[in-house]
């Protein structure tokens, strides 16, 4: 019964400082990140509210990265403050087995991979897809923010804008604008047929997703290539067709893990995967699984690295210094899964190396620690 709650301590504050470290780790990242989509209203115009509702879906992603460190960092921050404290050495005198730690600081190992799969195959593409169609099916109501004094614009697709001033109060003057896909839709209703466009007014200003324009001429070209102008004191221009450059379609990264595999398995099953079937795109999807479903697997072979320091030497020089070593050696093997991601969609090869090589050595250096256990028992 007391070793039951002695092992309950151990795996609540190891997993008490994952989540510490992990939450940590994804502020940061997550405040570094959404500093950079201030893009989405700077420069295309989105409100701060389809900003920040990008920003949070874009979360979980970022804490599946740091997942895998996190653990790492836990584990060795928990053993070496219960060694300081003296909490270890209590447990070998009370006759706790070294094997059954280990085996629980594997289970908490898998229990973290469970979830980290869950995250990377089900969750992240859910988010950031989910992430995409906001900014697809969200209008722009700020498309005056983006319009800057003495600055060609082209921040919209097919259409670009050059404001000579724009005051304080939100009037434009001396205005261009070049429409070639017809986004501008007129109250003139012979311009509104054609596709494309040359404005220039002296004075403007948005207001309802409604662009005013006074004193000024449009110029028009039609599908047959004839050139005709029209003169105006004032004129609506709607915007409400208006879309950025900003990327709509699904990426990689936010497609399922299904459509992946229907990627793989049939050739353009996955519809909204353009070129499926080319090597090119094959090995990105290969390599965007890997990283889905190989990655966790890394963590369970941390559990067993870390797990080294429970083994006590005679030198006390090497006591000293394992923690270091050891914490240097896991670090090498993420350095080396995350380098080794990249090359998991050369070939089958590499996909399968990526696969077993955590397996592997898992089996190994598992087999070794218990081997070194029993010797140091029997000292």
């Amino acid at each position: 019964m007391l070793k039951n709650k002695i092992y309950k301590y151990l795996s609540n504050e190891i997993l008490k400082n994952f989540i510490t470290i992990l939450l940590a780790f994804t502020a940061i990242a997550w405040t570094v990140r959404a500093v950079n989509f201030l893009d989405l209203m700077i420069e295309d115009g989105y409100s701060f509210s389809i900003y920040f509702k990008y920003s949070l879906l874009n979360i979980s992603t970022i804490i599946t990265r740091f997942v895998p460190l996190s653990f790492l960092l836990s584990l060795t921050i928990s053993i070496v403050k219960f060694e300081r404290q003296q909490e270890l050495l209590i447990l070998w005198v009370t006759g706790l087995n070294k094997i059954k730690i280990t085996n629980i600081f594997i289970l908490i190992a898998l229990f973290i991979t469970f979830l980290q799969m869950i995250l990377g195959l089900l969750i992240n593409p859910l988010t950031l897809n989910e992430s995409r169609s906001l900014l697809r099916e969200s209008t722009l109501n700020q498309i005056d923010s983006v319009l800057k004094s003495n600055d060609f614009n082209d921040t919209f697709e097919g259409v670009t804008f050059y404001i000579e001033k724009k005051n304080s109060q939100g009037e434009l003057f001396n205005i261009f604008i070049k429409d070639v896909n017809g986004n501008l839709k007129t109250i003139i209703n012979e311009i509104a047929v054609l596709q494309n466009s040359t404005i220039i007014a002296k004075k403007g200003f948005v207001i309802d997703n409604k662009l005013i324009l006074f004193d000024g001429i449009v110029q028009t070209l039609n599908k047959k290539k004839e050139i005709k102008n029209i003169n105006f004191k004032e004129t609506e221009l709607s915007i409400s067709n208006f879309s950025t450059r900003t990327i709509k379609d699904p990426k990689i990264q936010e497609t399922s893990s299904y459509s992946l595999l229907q990627c793989l398995i049939k050739k353009n099953s996955a519809k909204h995967l353009q070129n499926c079937s080319t090597k090119k795109k094959k090995g990105e999807v290969i390599e965007t699984l890997s990283r889905r479903a190989g990655m966790p697997l890394y963590i369970p072979l941390i559990s067993v690295i870390v797990s080294f320091l429970l083994i006590y030497k005679k030198e006390k020089k090497y006591n000293y210094l394992k923690k270091y070593i050891i914490f240097i050696f896991a670090f090498i093997i993420l350095l080396f899964a995350e380098m080794l991601l990249r090359f998991t969609g050369f070939s089958l090869i590499n996909s399968t190396l990526y696969f077993l090589t955590p397996v592997v050595l898992f089996v190994v250096l598992y087999f070794l620690l218990i081997k070194n256990m029993i010797s140091e028992k029997k000292i």
